[in-house]
């Protein structure tokens, strides 16, 4: 007797054979007088079944089992030689890619998804088992090789970019440029301002005053009286009013200052005492220009009024200068003379910075800065006279001072060899670049 196995009756005390699908149960035989009809019909029922269960099991013991005679249709991306030709199409257009743009259109168009080899390697899902391994291997050995020389051309073509990117956009640092050069500070501006630094560190201020001033501030209040040579045309620039006719400009009272004197009298007037200021600036004169004179120029003067001064501390604050802005080891001299706005007055001259004194009486070393005399004439100073005290309105029995002024030109041909006074007002760009940004 033949059962299926989706019979929900199935005896556990009979042998069964299992073949596939079909479930085989075999009874027991019966005895010969409990089956219906006779023993002939018995043993036909019995050579029957036992056929047909031979049958079923031969055909559920083929099936069972792979088929590795199963040819399936061929898939043409699979094909040894369409992925060798792949490959070899990508590495060519690798080889030839001639810059990094172009190897990047190579890449998306041999390694993107829709690449020969990409659309070979979605196929293999389609073979049989025994043969994905194979064709896996030969698609994946054909894209390691794309990738390699895609790594390998790309570091050529990055050193050759970087390589033309040295040549091309190389600097020559020699050539000229077509932007606006820079220029540099005048020299004569640094200058003053590190003179100004000097006294500032010292405790002074730095004034400033009007360089269109009148005479009592130029000249009355300096003790220059009406017949001194300095109040004429000859010395001084008058500056005439509209309505006055041409040639009495010498009676307008207004002057462009000669010194920078007035703005000591504008601070002593202004302030409180003690005063200790330093006043640099533009001053005017009616000299012709030539390699030691020149109409405009500047200089810096300095007041100090204060209880007890006396020339000692002249000579120390003329010291600290010179050493400050020529080097140490320079000292100063005080000779006599005679200004109307100091009593006592004295010309002050340094040790020369070249020879340091050296060359006197030496006609073997000769010195050019100082004549072999050994000292530089820097300018004037001296005592604050009492009348310009009393002018002020500074009481002299209380109050003493002392005051200095020199020419920043002159100074700054002694500081750097310049010879020629006119250099410095030609605005020649190649006499202040030297100079640079001199701090």
């Amino acid at each position: 007797m033949i059962r299926r196995a989706t019979e929900p009756v199935v005896r556990r005390d009979q042998p069964s054979v299992t073949r596939g699908l079909l479930r085989v149960q075999v009874q027991a035989p019966r005895p010969v007088d409990s089956c219906p009809g006779t023993a002939r019909a018995l043993n036909r029922c019995r050579r029957g079944s036992q056929r047909k269960a031979s049958a079923n099991s031969e055909v559920r013991e083929e099936m069972s089992a792979p088929n590795k005679s199963y040819d399936p249709v061929e898939v043409e991306a699979l094909k040894p030689e369409a992925i060798e030709r792949a490959q070899q199409e990508a590495l060519t257009a690798i080889a030839e890619a001639a810059d990094l743009d172009a190897l990047r259109e190579v890449k998306a168009a041999h390694t993107g998804d829709r690449s020969p080899l990409a659309l070979a390697n979605r196929e293999i899902g389609a073979l049989p088992p025994h043969a994905k391994a194979d064709a896996g291997k030969r698609v994946g050995m054909a894209r390691k090789a794309v990738s390699k020389a895609l790594v390998a051309r790309q570091e050529v073509l990055e050193a050759e970019r970087d390589e033309r990117v040295l040549v091309e956009e190389a600097v020559d640092v020699t050539l000229p440029y077509d932007r606006r050069p820079a220029g540099a500070r005048h020299p004569l501006t640094t200058l003053m301002e590190r003179i100004e630094d000097v006294f500032v560190a010292m405790g002074y201020e730095v004034a400033e005053g009007p360089e269109v001033e009148t005479e009592w501030f130029t000249f009355d209040a300096l003790n220059i009286g009406p017949d001194h040579p300095a109040r004429t045309m000859q010395d001084t620039f008058f500056v005439s009013s509209g309505h006055m006719e041409a040639g009495d400009g010498d009676e307008s009272g207004v002057v462009l200052r000669t010194h920078t004197s007035p703005v000591q009298i504008r601070a002593l007037l202004g302030r409180e005492l003690p005063v200790y200021v330093i006043c640099p600036g533009r001053v005017f004169r009616t000299d012709e220009l030539d390699a030691t004179h020149t109409p405009v120029f500047h200089q810096v003067e300095l007041i100090a009024v204060d209880e007890g001064l006396t020339m000692a501390d002249l000579k120390g604050t003329l010291d600290h200068m010179v050493r400050a802005l020529f080097g140490p080891g320079m000292s100063t001299r005080l000779r006599p003379s005679y200004f109307p706005f100091t009593e006592p007055s004295a010309e002050m001259d340094m040790v020369c910075y070249v020879c340091k004194g050296a060359s006197v009486g030496d006609p073997e070393r000769p010195c050019r800065t100082c004549s072999s005399e050994g000292w530089i004439e820097l300018g004037g100073c001296g005592m604050v006279n009492p009348r310009v005290l009393t002018a002020c309105g500074v009481d002299p029995e209380r109050y003493s001072g002392f005051a200095f002024g020199f020419g920043i030109e002159r100074m700054l041909m002694f500081r750097h060899n310049v010879e020629d006074m006119r250099d410095m007002v030609e605005g020649d760009v190649r006499f202040t670049r030297p100079f640079g940004m001199e701090i």
